[in-house]
């Protein structure tokens, strides 16, 4: 077959005109037609068999049922010479164009990259999905500690808020126990057999600064004044101390340094 007959093929099965040059073309470089027509395009071709026709419309394209339709009109129109043997073997060159049928196109390479690619995507995917899944779960537990914790430190400030309301109440009333012993020592109503290092025993009335503060008679003007300091840091009101019970001390305290100071 010739190229002329070969496009009168492809024109006679209805594929377009641009279509059939490239096919006739590639038909030509692929050595499925032998020789180069005349250029006139006579309608007047003949085929070998219908095994030839059949394959070369396959390859042109045409989809089974449409090729068997074109070959069996082909053939009664008397333009296939005889009836092939089904195999849809063509002449000598089938082993070559066979290689050229089965060898992968340019295209079936990129398909079959983007597969590959596609299918890697689904991996990646699939790994931080899991990742994703994971980190959840532990961020979860985290906040089921936290949420634990919270309430273990609320059960516990509630504990130390009682505890400290009643250390407070406990000092109040030991506040208010010494305030009242201060009173009534500085008021003389306890003897002499009452008297601590630390606690003024004489009654306020005498003049003996040393008696009233517990301290022996040998105790030293700085002595004397170290004990009055004390005694009025304990009764400032600012400490919780008596207002009236400080202002008595604190009197007696200002009449001893003036006795120190007309020395």
């Amino acid at each position: 077959m010739n190229t002329d007959q070969a496009f009168d093929l492809l024109r006679e099965a209805g594929v377009t005109e641009d279509t059939s040059i490239q096919t006739v073309r590639r038909w030509f470089r692929e050595r499925k037609i032998h020789f180069k027509g005349a250029g006139q395009q006579d309608t007047g071709y003949i085929l070998d068999n219908t095994d030839q026709a059949f394959y070369l419309l396959k390859d042109a394209g045409i989809v089974d049922s449409t090729a068997v339709q074109i070959v069996r009109r082909l053939l009664r129109e008397g333009k296939i010479e005889s009836v092939g043997t089904g195999n849809q073997k063509t002449q000598s060159n089938e082993t070559t164009s066979n290689r050229v049928v089965n060898r992968p196109s340019h295209q079936d390479k990129i398909v079959q990259q983007l597969k590959v690619r596609i299918k890697a995507q689904d991996e990646h995917i699939k790994g931080i999905e899991h990742l994703h899944q994971t980190s959840i779960a532990t961020l979860i537990q985290q906040i089921d500690m936290l949420k634990k914790e919270i309430v273990n430190h609320e059960k516990e400030n509630s504990e130390l808020q009682r505890e400290t309301k009643k250390l407070l109440k406990e000092n109040i009333d030991l506040t208010n126990e010494l305030l009242e012993l201060k009173g009534e020592l500085f008021k003389g109503n306890k003897g002499d057999s009452d008297k601590t290092e630390d606690i003024p025993l004489a009654t306020p009335l005498t003049n003996d600064y040393r008696q009233k503060l517990g301290l022996s008679k040998r105790a030293s003007d700085k002595e004397v004044i170290t004990r009055y300091k004390k005694l009025l840091k304990i009764t400032h009101p600012d400490h919780g101390g008596n207002a009236a019970l400080f202002h008595f001390i604190k009197t007696d305290y200002d009449q001893f340094r003036n006795s120190i100071n007309l020395k």
